[in-house]
């Protein structure tokens, strides 16, 4: 199962030729270790093995990107903007793959790309500049509204909506007022702005909505709207025959039916087991199901990754447990 990592994890992970040479590998055998996929050379002079860059999500292989970039950079090191901020950030990238390294050079006249660097030419006041464990980058509220002008709407709001749950969401609770500190911070800086995809930014941070926990959670909401819905409930709390909390994705109260998307994490990912077994989170899955069925009525509908890619896929899915849109 891949897994998300951090800066220090990046860091980490990365092999210099030295490294290499510790090992005792010869320049012959660096260069075959490459031809044969063992190793993969992420910079000039700097290396991941081909098993660690497969166990990770596609924002841990751009983090790692980002990393070899700085550290083969001079003193201060470049600006990193778009997506390679995000990573820094630890924002999802849904179902992006960047093949370049963004960074925005201060001072610089027009954008170029050089060793699958991109050199963007935008302007960056110096308070939006910040420092991730060395590693200088665009602030977390400047890198979501460039990501909502320059990306698709489902990178841009999965991105949007992390960011705020980062400011506003403890556990499935909303904090209200955090949250509206965040939409009016946000909202002004994307009314101050011009240029190219604003307009979709500025629907973008409106849109953005904290207790999406998922990046599959937030790219539903998207085709939900896309569909005619209204905002669905979202984190629904149903308190279960023994007075344990249950807390669904989506409520459809038309249908009497909450929605779940089933993301594969769960099941696979150690960490998010917790020490149990897949079997074991699937037993506790169908218990919770029985409890809130039990208690509410209520039916459930589920949904992963491949019913949210095409907005008339999703409606489909949806109308199979009978959810529609109004009208």
């Amino acid at each position: 199962m891949p897994r998300k990592i951090d800066v220090a994890t990046a860091h980490a992970l990365l092999l210099t030729r030295d490294d290499l040479r510790h090992r005792g590998c010869t320049e012959r055998d660096i260069e075959r270790l490459v031809r044969e996929g063992v190793i993969h050379r992420v910079r000039n002079g700097r290396y991941i093995s081909a098993d660690d860059r497969g166990g990770l999500w596609n924002e841990g292989r751009h983090l790692v990107d980002v990393v070899a970039t700085h550290l083969n950079s001079h003193a201060p090191g470049p600006v990193f903007w778009g997506p390679s901020a995000a990573v820094i950030h630890g924002l999802p990238l849904y179902r992006l793959a960047p093949e370049h390294v963004h960074t925005a050079i201060i001072g610089a006249r027009h954008g170029r790309t050089c060793a699958g660097v991109v050199w963007h030419n935008v302007g960056i006041e110096p308070s939006d500049i910040v420092e991730i464990e060395g590693i200088r980058c665009t602030s977390l509220d400047r890198t979501v509204l460039d990501l909502a002008r320059s990306t698709s709407a489902e990178v841009a709001l999965s991105a949007a909506d992390a960011a705020l749950r980062s400011a506003a969401v403890a556990g499935h609770m909303l904090d209200t007022d955090a949250a509206a500190a965040w939409s009016g911070r946000m909202s002004n800086r994307a009314e101050r702005s011009r240029g190219r995809g604003i307009r979709r930014a500025r629907w973008i941070i409106d849109f953005a909505d904290g207790r999406a926990q998922l990046p599959g959670e937030s790219v539903s909401r998207l085709q939900l709207a896309r569909l005619g819905f209204a905002r669905p409930q979202l984190q629904v709390r149903v308190v279960g025959p023994s007075g344990e909390d249950y807390w669904l994705d989506f409520g459809f109260r038309r249908a009497q039916c909450f929605g779940e998307f089933d993301g594969t994490g769960k099941y696979f990912d150690e960490f998010l087991r917790g020490g149990r077994t897949a079997e074991e989170v699937v037993m506790a899955e169908k218990r919770r199901e029985d409890a809130v069925r039990g208690v509410t009525g209520w039916r459930i509908a589920r949904w992963g990754s491949s019913h949210i890619l095409s907005t008339d896929g999703f409606a489909r899915t949806l109308a199979a447990y009978g959810i529609r849109p109004p009208g």
